[in-house]
């Protein structure tokens, strides 16, 4: 990240911040945790309902909506970049995670048969989102509910997540299958 050398622009950047963090608290409640440090360069919007958590020195870029009647978790020194995030039970994304503009949700919204469509979402088109440690979430690519991401796996631009992902590894395309597996020394 930037460090910005003069010691005014950088008070006046802090303070900033601190100011950012302050307005969201005070219009999101207890429905939003702040850990320090968190940088804002973008928006974060939170829908009705849904409680987040974000850990220390996480980056905001662009606008990022988090929306549901859920629980999100985000680790330490994360960035979110202009992402969507549907959390109807529960979304977890690691530290040090690199989440460009992309979906990430635990839901279908919607059930599956056609006279169960306009009715609320039942139990099965509901699963929890997990993604391990040092994950980059390519754009415009789709995480869907039940998925576990594996530490520091790369998620291409455009992907369609349905299965899990084991840790180490790049998937890529729709469905979203592995192209290349990382070495214990990268």
């Amino acid at each position: 990240m930037l460090k910005i050398e003069n010691p005014v622009l950088r008070a006046g950047a802090l303070l900033f911040f601190a100011c950012s963090r302050a307005w969201l608290t005070v219009r999101y409640g207890r429905r939003l945790q702040l850990g320090p440090g968190i940088v804002f360069k973008g928006r974060l919007v939170l829908g009705r309902g849904v409680r987040v958590s974000i850990g220390a020195n996480c980056r905001i870029g662009k606008r990022v909506l988090i929306t549901g009647r859920g629980q999100v978790t985000i680790g330490k020194d994360t960035l979110l970049n202009g992402c969507w995030i549907g959390c109807a039970q529960q979304v977890d994304i690691g530290s040090s995670c690199l989440i460009s503009d992309c979906d990430i949700v635990d839901t279908d919204f919607h059930n599956l048969p056609p006279r169960l469509r306009h009715e609320p979402a039942v139990a099965r088109a509901v699963a929890p989102v997990r993604i391990g440690d040092n994950v980059w979430v390519g754009a415009r690519s789709i995480v869907l509910k039940g998925v576990t991401i594996g530490d520091h796996s790369v998620v291409g631009a455009g992907a369609v997540v349905r299965e899990d992902v084991a840790p180490r590894v790049v998937v890529s395309g729709n469905p979203a299958e592995v192209v290349r597996q990382f070495r214990d020394d990268e």
